[in-house]
Order: structure tokens, then sequence, then C-alpha cells
């Protein structure tokens, strides 16, 4: 029998011009997928009269969405589960809202760049996640004869970074140049369909000079750090894929984490002279600024950095619709307390030697919720499903069956009371470590259940359900794409 969800407040997203809350229900088939969507009341009372239902949800004014899609999340396992592990990670990503994350190619050992990769990837995830995986391939120096094999494996894309990543990593998966891009896109444009797979890149390059702290400046102080990655590192990066995307037209190239406001009209300029270029941001650098980030806070660094307030607030105006920037995504990645310099010794609180990461997948909703409202012009629910569901989903190739309540659509669902508040404790966190610079904060957004197909893998007062998330494998042919959930 189908399962039956009512609430007061539904927002479907499915894209109509009056797409507003809708006092009614969702049914549900045995398989997790939407059969019907009741728009009101009545509708709702004809089934309940007319139909018995396997199981009925009421929840009541809680606001009932799709569930949330992450396309920028770092799972370290296999390799550095204490980092952040595949159960762990889910169930941060479930407690958030989010019923679909896209794992990144780095930090784990092995590296996903190779089938094998992949295939170490999977086989280590299944049966341990609680929503549900998908997987970018990596794009590396020396591997361009595993990136058809990757893609024909169910990677999502293709990613890479324009700067080498931090230690350890570093050595794993090195950055690659201008050049070496270039001839992975034609090696994709010979060999690969139209432009169908996106190529996703960590767009910082070195400088020609590296920034070095002057010899008095204190590791202790983020100024420090910050002054070593500049503006200019993301914008001659943006200055790189913005010739590249002009030179290949039929291919997507996407920017992870943006942080700087300086690349804004090098994206618009872009796509009028017909690149397909677009860009994410992250919680991080709408909600937090260089000017607040206490002496000896690492939990604070990351790559890009956060830059002052000045910057974060040319950041929000792109968010609107037709914007620079198309979605917002965590770029969760957590790390151990001494990796993160947090342990007791001499290296406490060194931010040139800290490892560069936001732990913040379960709070992504309502850091963004609470910082759009404290600026006096909040963002809507719609605009929070159009940046954390809708473009996320678009990018990943998921729009067809995920990103949307509607008939034939995964019965997947963020379950949240936009007005609740709570303070930021890390007994609330269910990641591997819970350092979060948001620790302490208190933020507006509460998510009270997620549903993945139909199943309620996450309950605020009774915790997780099974973890009967899947993996989701991009099979792809010069004329179709289709998703193979295992």
């Amino acid at each position: 029998m189908d399962l039956l969800f009512l609430s007061r407040r539904i927002f479907l997203g499915d894209g109509s011009p009056d797409d507003v809350l809708i006092h009614g229900g969702i049914i549900v088939d045995t398989e997790g997928i939407i059969r019907r969507v009741l728009r009101s009341p009545q509708e709702v009372n004809t089934y309940l009269y007319n139909t018995e239902s396997e199981a009925v949800y009421d929840f009541g004014d809680l606001v009932l969405m799709p569930g949330l899609i992450d396309p920028n999340v770092h799972i370290n396992e296999p390799g550095r589960k204490d980092w952040e592990g595949f159960a762990s990670a889910t169930k941060a990503a479930a407690a958030g809202g989010f019923t679909t994350i896209i794992d990144r190619p780095t930090n784990a050992t092995p590296p996903t760049v190779s089938v094998t990769g992949l295939k170490a990837k999977t086989a280590t995830a299944r049966g341990k996640i609680y929503v549900d995986v998908g997987f970018w391939g990596g794009l590396v120096p020396g591997n361009g004869d595993q990136l058809l094999p990757l893609l024909a494996a169910g990677v999502m894309g293709l990613q890479c970074t324009l700067c080498g990543s931090a230690a350890p990593v570093s050595e794993e998966f090195p950055a690659v140049n201008e050049a070496q891009l270039e001839e992975a896109l034609l090696r994709l444009a010979k060999e690969h369909d139209e432009g169908e797979a996106v190529i996703a890149v960590h767009a910082e390059l070195p400088l020609t000079k590296e920034v070095q702290p002057v010899e008095e400046a204190s590791p202790r102080e983020y100024a420090t750090f910050l002054a070593t990655r500049p503006h200019a590192m993301e914008v001659t990066a943006m200055q790189v894929l913005c010739r590249l995307a002009r030179r290949h037209p039929k291919r997507r190239i996407h920017v992870l984490n943006l942080s700087s406001a300086k690349c804004l009209p090098l994206e618009e300029e872009c796509r009028q002279q017909g690149g397909q270029l677009t860009m994410e941001t992250c919680p991080h650098y709408l909600s937090l600024a260089a000017e607040e980030v206490p002496e000896c806070g690492t939990e604070f660094k990351t790559w890009p950095p956060i830059r002052e307030q000045d910057n974060r607030e040319q950041l929000w105006p792109a968010l609107r619709v037709g914007g620079a920037i198309r979605m917002i995504a965590s770029d969760h990645s957590p790390a151990t307390q001494g990796a993160r310099a947090l342990t007791c010794g001499r290296g406490r609180g060194d931010f040139l030697r800290a490892w560069p990461g936001i732990n913040s997948l379960q709070l992504s909703l309502p850091v963004v919720w609470t910082a759009s409202h404290q600026r006096g012009s909040p963002l809507s629910i719609l605009d929070i499903h159009r940046l954390m569901c809708l473009e996320p989903a678009r990018l990943c190739g998921l729009s067809t069956f995920k990103g949307r309540i509607a008939e034939g659509f995964d019965a997947d669902f963020c379950v949240w009371c936009p007005e609740e508040e709570f303070t930021v404790g890390p007994e609330q966190l269910f990641t591997a470590t819970k350092a979060t610079p948001y620790a302490g904060r208190r933020l507006r957004g509460v998510v009270h259940a997620t549903v993945v197909r139909g199943l309620h893998v996450y309950q605020q007062f009774e915790g997780f359900g099974q973890p009967l998330g899947k993996v989701l494998l991009r099979k792809s042919s010069r004329k179709l794409v289709k998703f193979v959930r295992m």
C-alpha cells in the first residue's frame, strides 16, 4: 500500500509561476516514488475517505520541501575515516535536511582518480550510507587514460584543482595547469559525447611569487594566513577558466567554493561571450568574515579563505535569479584535531600549518537561512530550493528524478521549521569530528525529519533509521543519461 505525507506548508519546487506553500499531501508508492500530489485539504480528505494507506505522516505546520542536494562534500573513507567517514557524513547530511550528496575525489586513499579508486569508494559506502551518494572523478596529471573509464563507470563529472592540495593530500591529488586541463578537454571532445561531462574546478592559482608572512606576523593570527591567499589567486584562476570556457563552449566548467567577489564580473563576461561557466559559493563565505575570526581559531581556516566583511556583502546580490552564483554548497571538509592544529602544544592555533576545511554539512541550511535574515533581505524558501536543491540537481544530472516534488520523482523530503532557533553545540553534530566555526552561534531553521525515497532516515527526537541510502552511478551514452541506484 502507498504512504501519505501531509503538511500545511508543502513546497513542491515544480517550477510553476505560483510555486507557493500549499496545504495538501503527497502519495508515495512502495518503491519510494511520488505517485500523486494532493494540492488541497479537500483532495486529501477525498483520498483518505476512499483509499487505505499503509501509513500517514502528518507534519502539521512544518515546511515539507524537496530534499537538499550538496554537490561538494569531502568523505575521506577509505583511508581517513577518522577525518570523516561515510556513516558519519551521511548522518550529518540527513540531520541537515540533505537527501543526496556528491563526494569529492580528494582526501581518501586511494583518491577517486581511477576506476579502481571509484570501486574502492562504492564498495566502502554500501551498507553505511543514510542518504544517496554520488561521486566526482578526479582529473590529475597523468590520468588522462582514466577519464573516459571513470565517466563510463558512473561518476557525476570530473573534478580538478589548479592549486596544490594541502599536505598530506598534495602528493595524492596534485594540481593541473592550464595546458594539462586543455589537453583533458580536447581528449573528452575527441572521444566523449558532446559536452556531457561537467568539469568542476577548485579555482585558485599559485602566484608567480608566493606571498610570505612578514617575520613579526604571528601564525596564530588569521590575518597572517589571509595575506598568503589574496584575491589574485582566485582572479587569475578564473581568467584561465574563462579562456577555456570560451574555447570549449559546449563544455560546462563549474567553479567550486568561490570566495572572492572580484571574480563575479569575469563570470558574467564569460557567459555573455558564450562560455558555459557556472559558480557556487559556500555558507561560510556568506555568513562569516575575516574580522571576526579569533586568535588560534583554525576551525575557520579553509581554501579559498573566508575574506573581509565587504567581500561577503558583495556575494549576496549574485545569488539572485540569473546572477553569477548559481548555487550554494558546503565544501564540507573536516579533519582530526591534530590536523586542524586544535590540540595542545606549540603547534596549537597555527593557521599556516592547520588543515584547511570547514565542518558545515549538517548546518548549511540554518547558516544560510540565518545569515540571509540578518541582512534584512532574506532569502525565500523558493531561493533555498533553487540554490541548494534544483541547481545542484541540474549540475549533477539528477534533475529528471530528484530536486522536485512531482509525480515520478524520488520521494526525498526535507521537513523543517524556518522559525525555530537553536544554539550550535558539539553534542548536536553527527560528523566524525566536532570542531566548527559555528559553535555557540544562535541559528534559525531546525530540521525535524529527512525522508529518502519515502523512508524516514532521520527524525529529530528519534534519531536515525537504517542506512538505506544508495550509491548513484551515472550511466551515459551519446543521447541518453540514466542513473543506476545500487
